[in-house]
């Protein structure tokens, strides 16, 4: 499989930071914040690669550091030091080297998102269509009536129904507003997309239905995906390899069924033992 992205030693602080920063946080410290002057260490060192088509899960509870490591490749947020490469084609971007222009062109050419919250991912002045012909527009597709023909397809894709995408998402369920973002995120058909935490509030059937939806998508298109959760179900549903993390630290990874199998850390192992 080919590589679609390399991350090394991401980094993301937020306070002024002091020495003892590192040191003093951590799993070992049972904490992110240090003692010493109040900074959070949001992530510290995390490493990993992603090939073509692969699905990577990063789990852990509320503050792990999982979400952090998502925005920041989706430039959300800037990292505190790291680097991350993104392969595309034969080109290869240092994404963190890129001015706010670049950033932009590639979080509406090849990035996707799809956020907890859609009031993050949807424009709710607009319906559900219009949603997705603001993508649509940012990629050159100009006439009308194409960009109508796509909004509809990609609509039916993840099953909303047509004769709504005139609507505002603010009159669609959670379910359907989730859909939408999905929708919007591939009408760009990018090669990478991520997932945070899509499923949680939503009923189970519901939850269902969008991870068949994004394992039918990531089949059909062999799109690669980095899902972050702290639901060991999705987890080992969707990824083939997983990254556990715990107050900002990557603390086991490997692949799912070993991890969700025969877990190494004690975190890991509570967390699995909590699901059974």
């Amino acid at each position: 499989m080919k590589k679609i992205l390399e991350v090394r030693g991401l980094t993301k602080i937020y306070g002024s930071g002091c020495p003892r920063c590192i040191s003093a946080t951590g799993p070992a410290h049972d904490t992110n914040v240090c003692p010493h002057c109040g900074t959070v260490v949001a992530a510290h060192d995390v490493a990993f690669d992603l090939h073509e088509g692969e699905i990577l899960g990063i789990m852990g509870e509320s503050g792990s550091g999982k979400s952090t490591v998502v925005k920041t490749l989706f430039f959300d947020d800037k990292p505190s030091s790291g680097s991350a490469r993104f392969h595309d084609g034969e080109q290869v971007q240092e994404l963190f080297d890129l001015n706010p222009a670049e950033q932009r062109w590639l979080r509406n050419h090849k990035f996707g998102m799809v956020y907890q919250n859609p009031n993050l991912g949807l424009n709710f002045n607009v319906s559900a269509g219009g949603n997705i012909a603001e993508r649509l527009l940012m990629n050159d597709l100009r006439h009308y009536g194409d960009i109508r023909d796509r909004a509809r397809q990609l609509l039916a894709r993840t099953e909303v129904l047509s004769n709504r995408m005139d609507e505002s998402p603010k009159r669609f369920s959670g379910g359907m507003q989730q859909r939408v973002q999905i929708a919007k995120a591939l009408a760009t058909r990018p090669p990478l997309l991520f997932l945070d935490e899509v499923t949680t509030g939503l009923d189970l059937s519901v939850q269902a239905r969008i991870l068949d939806l994004i394992l039918e998508i990531q089949q059909e298109l062999n799109t690669a995906m980095i899902v972050v959760t702290h639901d060991l179900g999705v987890i080992r549903l969707l990824a083939g390899r997983t990254l556990v993390m715990k107050y900002g630290r990557v603390i086991e990874a490997g692949l799912t069924d070993q991890i969700l199998e025969d877990p190494q850390h004690a975190y890991t192992q509570r967390l699995v033992a909590s699901a059974l």
